[in-house]
């Protein structure tokens, strides 16, 4: 029962953790955060990844909340039984999947926001478009893991 209850509060922490990713990833499509940031919209560059306006400062916080949580879900919830398993194991998959395309996208942040000058606009325009693609299926995996975990809780009776 006690690991039940654990299992539940990771889920509960995974879920929070993956709706504060979802849509605040969401939140930076929909206003095009990317395009504030690489100055195409207003000619304003953040200075630092931890400078005032880079999302980093909101994201990193939360980190544990996410893959961290669904992963250990995984390894709290694992015995409780084949249902409440495969979506545990649905959940953890996605968010670490969400965090590989995180960490794509960090390395493209790299080059789009904090070079020493602008980028030719041929070439922010494609690391734009390659940005919001890569976001999309960041924002797909996260959406899966916050609704795997929301089934595996359902299943784990806590």
């Amino acid at each position: 029962m006690r690991r039940r209850r654990f299992t539940g509060r990771l889920l509960t922490l995974a879920q929070v953790g993956h709706a504060h990713w979802l849509f605040g990833n969401l939140y930076e499509a929909v206003v095009r955060v990317p395009d504030r940031l690489a100055g195409a919209v207003d000619g304003a560059r953040v200075s630092s990844p931890l400078g005032p306006g880079s999302p980093l400062r909101y994201y990193v916080p939360a980190v544990p909340a996410t893959f961290p949580a669904a992963l250990a879900a995984l390894w709290a919830g694992w015995d409780d039984g084949p249902e409440a398993r495969r979506w545990l194991a649905v959940a953890a998959s996605c968010s670490v999947s969400g965090a590989a395309v995180t960490a794509v996208l960090v390395r493209l942040n790299l080059r789009l926001f904090f070079t020493s000058g602008p980028l030719p606009t041929a070439e922010r325009e494609k690391l734009l478009r390659t940005w919001y693609r890569l976001n999309a299926v960041r924002m797909a995996a996260t959406a899966a893991a916050w609704i795997a975990a929301r089934q595996a809780a359902d299943r784990i009776a806590y």
